[in-house]
């Protein structure tokens, strides 16, 4: 097991290495508390921005669901009838300036993920790295927009927000650490303050925090070229690859969670984990691979013209929080924005 490995085991378990690394992580906690007490006593303030900002974020790193999470909001700002754009940093990207997101971008330049969420929801999407210069290029690009909701961003405090989706999945806190001990990018807190809701991309709450639980599961297969014409997956498509001997590629945090959902649709596969935002420049699969599959996050960096003989399929999440999220998000949006009546 790499080093790198046996780390990220011991931020759930605990571990040698982790305890090791306590007092880096006591000195990353100083700097944690000194910036918040800077925010707190005005020393440094939050930006104004002129619409409402969601903020989808979580307290421990890697892949707990924040971009299923902005695409799931999307959908419900567009059944609400308001006009939502996304800011986002773009990990994994080259530079960090401030870009408008458009179909023809290119992922290298923008982001797998802000990528994906232009494609899939249709909406106008910026990335920088500071998330507030973001925001003010959307709007004056689309003055249209009612309101922003920026993918990650929830240690990012010169950013205002008026909500925040704290997104868990079944590590919960892990082993209760901030970085590098653990995976916990802030301290948490024992109570949730009114313009916060958890939500949980797991099977169960994996905190004692109060929230609510999304459902996940895979929505069905495409072809990699008629994704990227925009035609939808079918469930008979990912059924029909059954007793098909397929590679199965995931560049996620968390690869596992994808090859356990295609175990469960009964296919037979092998499997390749990336490394998180792999920039697939070269293939990573042999020339005479007959069914490759993989997720919407890598396909945004596949060219099909690229893929020659080899039949690639992109495989989406079917992601649906619990109806009761959706109630306590207009709730809120009611109390703490302008927005609805």
């Amino acid at each position: 097991m790499s080093l790198a490995a046996r780390l990220q085991k011991e931020w759930i378990s605990g571990g040698a290495i982790s305890q090791g690394l306590r007092p880096l992580a006591a000195l990353y906690g100083l700097l944690l508390s000194l910036r918040g007490w800077l925010y707190r006593n005005g020393a440094l303030r939050s930006q104004s921005l002129p619409v409402p900002v969601i903020v989808v974020g979580n307290w421990i790193v890697g892949g707990a669901g924040k971009t299923p999470t902005t695409l799931a909001l999307l959908a419900q700002m567009h059944k609400l009838g308001l006009k939502a754009g996304v800011i986002s940093r773009g990990y994994g990207r080259k530079g960090n300036e401030v870009r408008l997101v458009n179909p023809q971008s290119d992922a290298k330049q923008v982001g797998d993920e802000p990528l994906l969420i232009h494609l899939r929801a249709a909406v106008p999407v910026a990335v920088g790295r500071d998330r507030v210069a973001a925001a003010r290029a959307l709007l004056q690009a689309h003055p249209e927009l009612q309101l922003l909701i920026s993918d990650d961003g929830l240690q990012h405090l010169r950013l205002p927000r008026a909500l925040a989706i704290l997104v868990f999945d079944e590590r919960g806190l892990g082993n209760g650490l901030l970085l590098p001990a653990g995976p916990l990018r802030q301290a948490p807190a024992r109570d949730l303050q009114d313009k916060e809701i958890v939500l949980y991309n797991a099977a169960q709450p994996s905190t004692p925090l109060r929230g609510f639980v999304a459902k996940s599961g895979l929505a069905g297969a495409v072809c990699l070229a008629d994704w990227w014409q925009g035609l939808p997956a079918r469930l008979q498509t990912l059924q029909e690859l059954r007793g098909r001997p397929l590679l199965a590629i995931a560049g996620l945090a968390q690869p596992q969670r994808f090859f356990a959902m295609l175990n469960q649709q009964g296919l037979n596969f092998r499997m390749l984990p990336l490394t998180d935002h792999h920039d697939f420049s070269s293939l990573p699969w042999e020339a005479g691979e007959a069914d490759v599959i993989l997720t919407e996050k890598d396909a945004v960096k596949i060219d099909p013209s690229r893929c020659g003989e080899t039949r690639v399929w992109v495989v989406a999440l079917d992601f649906k929080p619990e109806q009761a999220f959706e109630q306590a998000l207009h709730e809120r949006l009611k109390r703490f924005t302008k927005l609805l009546p």
